[in-house]
């Protein structure tokens, strides 16, 4: 009689856990990616929020809300439901101008505001500069591959041939 209660306690229960990503997302190179990207951009955005910077504050906000969304993208699986999108291309894109904007943002930060909340909402967007900045280098190796191989594919390969 204790074995159905022990089997039952160890079942996930379904209402909270379904929220939750897959646990071999989190432990991939992408999902731990966007989860560093997630949480690197709303400790930026609070760092602005509560410095004299404040006009910096939109930028982390929505690199913070585009990286959740991918995040629980990827982790639902709804790259390989909606294909009309290049899903790769599309993070290739955010990623380059996320790194952009953070570099240009943390440099103004750092040598126009003098208080501290602003000194390390700059400090954290040389970190978030560096970790876009290599998502965007692994994306940009995706994309090649595919490019590459939709090259081979395509009629004027064939005509050379």
């Amino acid at each position: 009689m204790e074995e159905p209660e022990a089997a039952g306690a160890a079942a996930a229960p379904p209402g909270l856990r379904s929220l939750l990503p897959p646990r071999e997302f989190l432990c991939s190179r992408k999902g731990q990616l966007l989860l560093a990207e997630s949480v690197l951009s709303f400790i930026i955005f609070i760092c602005y929020i509560a410095s004299l910077a404040a006009s910096f504050m939109m930028a982390p906000l929505l690199e913070f809300l585009l990286a959740l969304f991918l995040f629980f993208a990827y982790a639902s699986k709804l790259n390989e439901k909606f294909k009309g999108l290049y899903w790769p291309l599309m993070d290739f894109l955010r990623c380059v101008t996320a790194a952009i904007i953070y570099f240009a943002i943390s440099i103004a930060a750092v040598s126009k505001y003098n208080d501290g909340a602003s000194k390390a909402a700059g400090v954290f967007g040389f970190i978030a500069t560096i970790v876009y900045a290599i998502d965007f280098y692994i994306t940009f190796n995706d994309l090649v591959t595919f490019l590459k191989q939709g090259s081979s594919d395509s009629p004027e390969g064939h005509k050379s041939e």
